[in-house]
């Protein structure tokens, strides 16, 4: 019996987009627990880009003299081709969207086929596209378990978004609308424009203006980028008020982790650092919000899987608004 083939973005070694190649591989098989997906779209998330240069080298855990996973992409939408044979949730035609980074297979979205676990799975919202059902994944869930969960989201709060115009901002600003807060966004002067009609209050040009050093107090920072020191953040924090810090430099998250404590005992000031956690529950949430047309995904800009290497060098280069998305479709999907 022959070995199906599919094409998908492969890489070899660390480095920039150039490192990266359309090459033809083996489709996947599912196994026991698994489906497999024909992918329609996927989006890239910083972790993609991380992984790509293989920095910061914590990222290397498992392959550090070559990538552990071949094949980039967490984020994805498709059609279930074939289920395992304990696979009892989905059935082939079923439209799902999810995210891998969980995984045991890992990564490897930026491909005509890839298998996952159930689990990592939800059915696709009614209202979107493969395209942007691609888009909510990652992103969104980090959004929402950092104002819901780590930052105890209330209505009528006053919020910032440090690094507003990405991804898990774009949703962020959403999801804080929706309980009516005062959102203060904060990123690049061109994305002014979007992020006010997503709904923020204030938007900051980061290069203008220091968000820590102009007075202003937040009962919640959500932290995108992690750029600051946790004690210049702190001042435009109000007294009982919460950090959550999603992303930054490694020596921002250890000065974070080291220092919160000391903070919230002497400040009543609360500085967190979120970790990821993959799960069809929160998927479900913006499921239902993307349904009842309450949120949106911005996607900034398209490409095809011929050039997904550009959609990673874009994304680098800091200046997409909301996500960048890779549309794969199979040319010849399998019966």
């Amino acid at each position: 019996m022959s070995v199906r083939k599919m094409k998908a973005l492969v890489y070899k070694a660390y480095g920039s987009p150039e490192v990266l190649e359309l090459e033809e591989v083996d489709v996947p098989v599912p196994k026991e627990h698994e489906v497999l997906i024909e992918v329609h779209a996927a989006s890239v998330n910083s972790w993609d880009w991380d992984l790509l240069r293989g920095k910061p080298y914590i990222t290397r855990i498992g392959g550090f003299r070559k990538p552990r996973y071949p094949i980039l992409g967490a984020d994805i939408a498709g059609k279930i081709i074939a289920v395992g044979a304990s696979a009892t949730r989905f059935r082939p035609g079923d439209e799902v969207f999810g995210d891998l980074s969980g995984c045991g297979w890992g990564w490897g979205g930026f491909a005509e086929y890839v298998c996952a676990g159930e689990e990592a799975l939800t059915p696709m919202p009614n209202r979107l596209s493969f395209e942007q059902a691609a888009a909510i994944p990652q992103a969104a869930v980090l959004a929402l378990q950092g104002m819901r969960d780590k930052g105890n989201l209330q209505k009528g709060q006053k919020v910032l978004i440090n690094g507003a115009g990405g991804g898990v901002g774009t949703f962020a600003i959403q999801y804080a609308k929706l309980h009516e807060a005062e959102v203060t966004a904060v990123d690049r002067a061109g994305k002014r424009d979007m992020l006010l009609s997503l709904g923020a209050d204030h938007v900051l040009d980061y290069k203008k203006e220091d968000f820590t050093a102009n007075g202003r107090q937040y009962d919640l920072i959500l932290d995108v980028v992690g750029t600051r020191s946790v004690f210049e953040v702190k001042r435009a924090l109000k007294k009982g008020g919460t950090y959550v810090m999603i992303g930054g430099l490694m020596p921002r998250l250890l000065q974070t982790l080291l220092a919160a404590p000391l903070i919230r005992r002497f400040e009543k000031k609360n500085m967190t650092i979120l970790v990821h956690k993959p799960n069809h529950a929160d998927q479900q949430v913006w499921r239902s919000l993307a349904e009842a047309g309450r949120i949106a995904p911005v996607i900034d800009r398209l490409y095809g899987l011929q050039d997904a290497a550009e959609a990673l060098r874009y994304f680098g280069e800091g200046e997409f608004k909301g996500k960048v998305v890779v549309r794969i479709k199979s040319e010849n999907p399998m019966p």
